[in-house]
């Protein structure tokens, strides 16, 4: 008995040793104190209520603005009666009235759009519109002139309406009937020409034996005319369209297109009469110069190279001619921007889109 008596009271003192042994050796650590009394002074960037209503903005009983009215749009919500509560909530209402500022701008701002868009609208409409003698012109059957007639004679209509006007503006979409029959526009051509000598630059001619009509029918069966004319013993660089604008800004002499010629002269010219072609010389018809001049072959003081933006009849021509020289050839190698480039004399080319649109925008100058 003594013996167990000793072991149960060694291993109580033992396991109280062990308990007190692991606390002395666990750190003791302070509790963290917070002090609530700085924190509740602190706002933390927080305005208190009555500072911020005294920024609030106050309206006087007479100008105090008033008030959106809405009711419940039972029309949505009969349609919706199968979708979310949670987002119907927010739009199965409509307003019914709104501050009289605010819907006053709105409906000039409203007003300002719808006369903009409809003012586009018009001006896209007009420039879509052609002449109708044009639009026969291009159709393919008569020039402008014989178009006029066919319209005084009354065998043109538009929409089921006899025009015998003149200078009629109509659509594309318009149905124009001649002689029963309904014309379309024919889609724009361009051509490039190398005209060969000998040929007469007309689309009709009954005294010439040859015209450069004969050459182009071979190309394409719409209607196109020569832009500008070379001479019957000129050679070169000729277009061919039935694109009137385009013909009209490439012709006329106010626009002044560039032109380059190889020149080839009975006798050598002299360094003075090149100046004064350049300078200027009086002709009939005004003063004619040359942009640029020189000489195109050091050993042969007969051919000459020129450039000029001129579009009088066989100008280059009449110039050497009054200075006493003859020219035995004259062939163009330029003009607004075309070349004959591999072409051979009286061969033909279609122009690519990229020249179209050089010439349309006369980016070659």
């Amino acid at each position: 008995m003594a013996y167990k008596k000793s072991t149960e009271n060694s291993k109580k003192n033992v396991s109280q040793q062990t308990f007190k042994s692991k606390n002395k050796s666990s750190k003791s650590y302070s509790k963290k104190r917070y002090n609530t009394k700085s924190n509740e002074s602190k706002t933390f960037g927080r305005k208190s209520d009555d500072e911020q209503a005294s920024k609030k903005r106050r309206f006087n009983a007479a100008d105090e603005r008033p008030k959106r009215t809405y009711k419940r749009n039972d029309e949505y919500a009969s349609k919706n009666r199968f979708a979310d509560e949670s987002k119907q909530q927010y739009k199965n209402y409509v307003r019914v009235s709104e501050p009289v500022d605010s819907r006053l701008r709105r409906q000039i701002k409203e007003a300002k759009a719808k006369s903009a868009k409809n003012a586009q609208t018009a001006s896209m409409v007009e420039d879509s519109k052609v002449r109708l003698n044009k639009f026969i012109a291009n159709s393919g059957v008569c020039s402008r002139r014989e178009a006029d007639t066919f319209i005084k004679a009354g065998v043109v209509s538009v929409n089921g309406v006899v025009i015998t006007e003149l200078g009629v503006k109509i659509s594309p979409s318009d149905e124009v009937l001649f002689n029963g029959e309904r014309l379309h526009g024919e889609k724009k051509v361009y051509i490039v020409m190398n005209k060969p000598k000998g040929f007469v630059t007309t689309v009709e001619d009954p005294h010439a034996d040859k015209t450069v009509m004969t050459i182009i029918r071979n190309y394409c069966s719409e209607r196109v005319y020569p832009v500008g004319r070379l001479d019957k013993n000129t050679t070169g660089v000729l277009l061919f369209t039935n694109d009137g604008d385009l013909t009209k800004v490439l012709t006329h002499p106010s626009y002044g297109k560039k032109k380059v010629y190889d020149v080839r002269l009975d006798k050598n010219l002299t360094k003075t009469d090149m100046t004064r072609l350049a300078d200027g010389v009086q002709l009939d018809d005004g003063i004619a110069f040359f942009d640029e001049i020189s000489y195109t072959d050091d050993n042969d003081k007969r051919k000459i190279g020129i450039e000029i933006h001129s579009g009088k009849n066989r100008i280059v021509r009449r110039m050497f001619e009054h200075l006493d020289y003859k020219v035995t050839k004259l062939d163009r190698v330029y003009f607004a921007g075309l070349t004959k480039s591999k072409l051979r004399r009286g061969e033909c080319r279609f122009l690519a889109e990229k020249e179209i649109s050089t010439l349309k925008m006369g980016a070659y100058e």
